[in-house]
């Protein structure tokens, strides 16, 4: 009787607490309010312990796969298929060319659709049973031999090969967010919304955070196949994260962050998940999804770089609206959504800079400012963002004032 009393106090309070109009909180209960987490999610209910029978089988080792990924005339999402190659490939030049079929992937018109892949990075696969397995960045290319038009590592590979003496490097921050299958942020109330902003950031706890799993194994999986990954922490807004790929000389980072999407979204896809690069994902009092971009020279590096630096910016500060336009996919629509100046972000409209401020275009980190030295970060491409498009755009307005 006394068990009985006790449970009926603890539904009353539990009852007594939920009529509450407290702070709403991340919630995978399944209340009227909350749908089951993935509950229509196919791949979220598939058994993928059953794939280990297969990849424990031994062949022969001079067979490897090599996973072929390229980007699509979207120009944010990739495409890839497999191909097995005889031999262990050593270098991008190793491995030869291919076609794939341009009119499925919004880059030709059936009647002429063959489109040429060329190999330009080479990576270990962490998701394919063979030792040697790669994976191999493309860029792509239409029957007459010119870059299609998402194509824009050609002019980026340009750009650097005319600036390559000044040493520049880049390191990306890439913003994304978790979504359930039907488009609602990860772990989100249905109808509803979390608790504002706050607790989330570099975040612990249940309460606060969403899907770390994925993020880590994110990160190992990227050290694994040889990107130059350099961290990752839970976000502002609930269910979005982020990491950060560089610094690296040259391509490498470019190269790097297309790589470390498609590894993103392989291992999502494996739990279930989406995964977003929208840099708005969810209007109102929310923050966007950035790519900000850290570039240096070598002359930025050197003592009183800090002088390099500002004349960098000064550069910037009057080609902003090309710059707007190499930012997102959309030629700046996607920023439109995002650079409303605030809630991190700078005016759209208007190119601003500072020491330590995040609500500019460019900011000049304080450890830079103090050390008269290192580099600039500029906060405004966004997180769906050709990292070879605002590389080139860089390399052209500040080293070779094109």
């Amino acid at each position: 009787m006394a068990l009985r009393v006790v449970g009926l106090f603890i539904r009353q309070e539990l009852s007594g607490l939920a009529s509450k109009p407290s702070v709403r909180m991340i919630s995978t209960s399944r209340g009227p309010n909350c749908a089951r987490i993935l509950e229509h999610s196919p791949n979220a209910h598939l058994n993928k312990t059953l794939l280990d029978r297969y990849t424990r089988l031994k062949y022969d080792p001079k067979y490897v796969q090599a996973t072929y990924v390229w980007i699509d005339g979207t120009g944010e999402n990739v495409r890839l298929k497999d191909r097995v190659l005889d031999y262990v490939p050593k270098s991008p030049e190793d491995v030869p060319a291919w076609q794939y079929d341009g009119s499925s992937t919004y880059q030709a018109l059936g009647g002429n659709s063959d489109m040429k892949l060329v190999p330009r990075a080479l990576y270990k696969d962490p998701f394919k049973a063979g030792p040697n397995d790669v994976i191999v960045l493309c860029d792509t290319y239409q029957p007459d031999g010119k870059p299609t038009a998402s194509n824009h590592r050609a002019a980026m590979q340009d750009a650097y090969n005319r600036t390559k003496d000044l040493e520049p490097w880049f390191g990306i921050e890439q913003e994304y967010t978790f979504l359930d299958i039907d488009g609602r942020p990860l772990g989100w109330p249905v109808g509803g919304f979390p608790g504002p902003q706050g607790p989330y950031y570099c975040a612990t706890g249940a309460q606060n955070v969403v899907a770390r799993d994925i993020a880590e194994a994110h990160a190992v999986a990227c050290l694994y196949a040889g990107v130059q990954f350099a961290g990752t922490n839970a976000e502002v807004m609930p269910a979005q994260w982020e990491y950060q790929v560089g610094p690296a000389l040259g391509m490498k980072c470019a190269d790097d962050l297309w790589l470390s999407r498609y590894i993103l979204w392989r291992i999502a896809e494996d739990y279930g998940v989406v995964v977003t690069f929208d840099p708005k994902p969810m209007e109102g009092n929310w923050n966007g999804a950035g790519g900000h971009c850290n570039f240096s020279t070598k002359p930025m590096r050197a003592e009183n770089g800090i002088k390099a630096i500002e004349a960098a910016i000064e550069k910037l500060s009057k080609k902003h609206d090309k710059h707007i336009k190499a930012y997102d996919p959309r030629g700046g629509k996607d920023n439109e959504r995002r650079l409303v100046g605030r809630l991190e972000t700078s005016s759209i409209d208007k190119f601003s800079w500072g020491v330590a401020d995040r609500g500019t275009s460019v900011r000049i980190p304080r450890g830079v400012a103090d050390a008269k030295k290192g580099y600039l970060e500029d906060r405004r491409p966004s997180s769906n963002c050709d990292p070879y498009a605002v590389c080139n755009a860089i390399l052209t307005t500040c080293l070779l004032d094109e």
